[in-house]
């Protein structure tokens, strides 16, 4: 799938793309009249492709047809692929982009394992990866790099926010049920070292491959481990499918329901019946102020209806920014533009003020909502009610915990 879009304006801006910039062995020029071209590695058939997936393609594609109105002479492409959920392919399809179609960054990255591996060879090649739906808080942490931005959320995000506000109403021992890769285990990992600080503790855990069909077993050890909580630390189709055979076997309202990663999409599969009353934490909702209505609206105009989660706001917000700190500095070296990024506070129409900090972390307000009841929803995708806003000083971990050896 490929998208252009082709500006002309002010003179005189002339990037530096013509200059080689070293990418492993090998060097890349590109001719100053070269498109930046945008590359969406995503999930488009498998468990995120509703959280991301061709909504992530059509988010960039509105980032740069904004970003046109003062891009000047500069050219913009949008590029797009399926990893499939491996690593492997993943890293195939970054390095063809690079060394052979000259994509200038890669975003989206949903799958933490993914976006992990991609991440590094960015840093190799001196190229910008924007996870925007990559979750692993190790990417701002013992694996962050100069050349990557952690623009949505982040497992410790999610696992503290959750926790802390479900601890705090005095369910205190949680059971998780884990996807076995990346995300499950940082999202675990995060969770319970929030918990633990709450006064909880942790009576068990059950791990599932990603994609599973069947949830008999964590679902029937959690029931009998005593806890008062039940912890999915998963996302998009398992959480989905643990959610609906955890009330076909019982487990409600005996144990509490804790969905660590919930985006709208996931509750809109679900339906209100069935998901009301859940909390969760979330950077981004579609009907919050007038400027996400107003890109909510422009997004469902070209999807059929559907409103946009928090990955596809953050591929649209990210890719934005992106393109302007291109423009500012004149050049797609990563570690400059990253730099740019990091200059002073991005006015995001989307996610508000963000500022993006020395790991990579790009620190926005948070917000706690829950799930509203059918009676309570005036139409489609009207799902949530504001409970809560975590300040975004507040909402990740501090830089100095995270263990990044940029910081110093």
């Amino acid at each position: 799938m490929s998208f252009r879009s082709r500006v002309a304006g002010a003179a005189g801006l002339a990037l530096s793309l013509a200059a080689s910039v070293a990418m492993g062995s090998s060097a890349m020029a590109q001719d100053a009249k070269a498109p930046i071209k945008i590359g969406v590695l995503s999930d488009m058939s498998g468990p995120f492709a509703d959280q991301a997936g061709t909504g992530s393609v059509t988010a960039a594609q509105l980032a740069v047809e904004d970003f046109a109105k003062e891009a000047g002479e500069l050219k913009v492409e949008v590029v797009s692929a399926d990893h499939q959920n491996k690593p492997d392919i993943g890293l195939a399809t970054a390095r063809r982009w690079l060394d052979q179609e000259g994509v200038s960054t890669i975003v989206d990255l949903p799958n933490s394992a993914v976006a992990l591996a991609v991440s590094n060879l960015m840093r190799e090649r001196h190229r910008v990866a924007l996870a925007s739906s990559a979750l692993t808080s190790d990417l701002t942490g013992k694996a962050c790099a100069p050349t990557t931005v952690q623009w949505v959320s982040d497992t410790w995000a999610q696992g503290s926010a959750t926790a802390r506000a479900i601890a705090g109403r005095g369910l205190k021992s949680w059971y998780f049920v884990t996807v076995d890769y990346a995300l499950g285990h940082a999202l675990e990992r995060d969770a319970t070292a929030a918990l633990k600080a709450a006064g909880g503790t942790v009576k068990g855990s059950s791990k599932h491959p990603l994609n599973a069909g069947d949830f008999a077993s964590p679902l029937l050890s959690a029931q009998g481990s005593g806890a008062q909580v039940l912890a999915l630390a998963d996302t998009g189709a398992d959480m989905i499918n643990a959610v609906k055979q955890a009330a076909e076997f019982g487990v409600m309202p005996e144990m509490r329901l804790a969905a660590l990663f919930v985006q709208l999409s996931d509750t809109h599969a679900l339906g209100l019946k069935a998901a009301q009353g859940l909390q969760l934490a979330s950077a981004f909702y579609w009907d919050r102020t007038d400027g996400t209505r107003a890109f909510a609206k422009r997004f469902g105009e070209r999807m059929n209806g559907r409103m946009p989660t928090e990955n596809h706001a953050g591929v649209y917000s990210s890719t934005l920014a992106y393109l302007r700190a291109v423009r500012d500095t004149g050049t797609i070296e990563g570690e400059k533009v990253v730099a740019a990024m990091r200059e002073k506070p991005i006015n995001d129409p989307l996610f508000g003020t963000v500022t993006v900090r020395q790991d990579g972390r790009a620190v926005h307000d948070v917000f706690l909502f829950e799930v509203k009841a059918p009676s309570e929803s005036k139409g489609p995708y009207d799902y949530y009610k504001l409970l809560d806003t975590v300040p975004g000083d507040q909402a990740f971990r501090p830089m100095a915990e995270g263990g990044c050896p940029l910081v110093k």
